[in-house]
């Protein structure tokens, strides 16, 4: 999973955002927790992390372009090519995402869904952490409680595994990264996709088309492995599209308790494909879950008292 770190708007309960920005969002999440699925059954045909990640990020370059067309966002594009510093961010973010997504691809095809989950249920919390450190936001003691809370339960993980939890750390801390360095960036959500997804996806055909040369490629053994790889791309661009549409248009809160979707899901697969789920794993899980619900209550609390926006 990889979502565009974008902050939702400020709108007061009088406000009543309209539904299909709900429906936006809901659909985006929906997809990330199914998205394990999709590179589960890539990974059937034998296709390797390099190979499937080298293929999302191409296949995803058309989708992203449709959606700045749509957005009409095709100058604000082509004016990022003559922003070095908005480049260098975007080239910055483009990699901390490809190490996200690369490691969610291995995860997910050897047996670590639920570590997957667990980078994914962290990474808000690690996120105010990081506010807290490099913007000097200030972390009240529900924050702080919440962290704490992920803190302990990543310390149970460790235990239950004999070791750090480094799948669920490297999800976690590199998205986190992306996120920091998208903050910076002066380019709306689909330019920025768009062009990390050129920057990742150009050496990416380069790769593609090299072991097509080698005979190392699956792409081109078969109309299903290729068809779900051109698939991939599409299942990377959409649902950002739909996240960042949404993020826009619907209050803090509900976008604090959607974004928890996805992990759940992808924990409910890692169980039911049978991945082990001893009493410390419960246990880590359970100190990660209390502190996502003292998280989302701090959400709704802010939310409540956040004023109306000015229309």
């Amino acid at each position: 999973m990889a979502q565009t770190p974008l902050s939702p708007p400020i709108l007061s309960a009088s406000v009543s955002p309209p539904p299909i920005a709900f429906a936006a969002g809901l659909s985006a999440y929906l997809i990330w927790g199914v998205i394990p699925l999709v590179f589960q059954v890539i990974g059937s045909y034998g296709i390797g992390p390099w190979e499937t990640l080298a293929h999302r990020t191409f296949w995803a370059i058309p989708v992203a372009w449709l959606f700045v067309w749509m957005a009409g966002q095709s100058a604000q594009a082509l004016a990022v090519f003559r922003r070095p510093k908005v480049l260098a961010l975007l080239a910055l973010s483009a990699l901390l995402i490809a190490v996200n997504w690369l490691v969610f691809i291995w995860a997910v095809n050897n047996g670590k869904v639920l570590q997957t989950s667990l980078g994914y249920f962290i990474n808000p919390l690690l996120s105010m952490a990081a506010g807290a450190i490099f913007f000097r936001e200030r972390l009240d003691r529900i924050a702080q409680a919440a962290i704490g809370l992920a803190a302990v339960g990543v310390v149970f993980q460790a235990v239950a595994i004999g070791g750090l939890p480094w799948v669920s750390l490297t999800l976690a801390a590199s998205f986190c990264g992306y996120a920091i360095v998208r903050k910076q960036v002066e380019a709306d959500a689909q330019t920025g996709l768009f062009i990390e997804c050129l920057l990742l996806g150009v050496p990416g055909a380069v790769f593609a088309l090299w072991l097509a040369q080698t005979g190392g490629d699956h792409f081109t053994q078969g109309v299903a492995p290729a068809a779900w790889l051109i698939f991939s791309g599409a299942a990377t661009a959409i649902p950002l599209v739909l996240f960042a549409w949404a993020a826009r248009r619907l209050p803090l809160s509900a976008m604090g308790f959607m974004q928890f979707l996805a992990p759940s899901m992808t924990f409910v697969l890692g169980v039911v494909q049978g991945e082990a789920l001893g009493l410390t794993k419960i246990a880590a899980f359970a100190f990660i879950w209390a502190g996502v619900g003292v998280f989302a209550y701090g959400l709704w609390r802010a939310s409540r008292r956040l004023p109306a926006p000015v229309v």
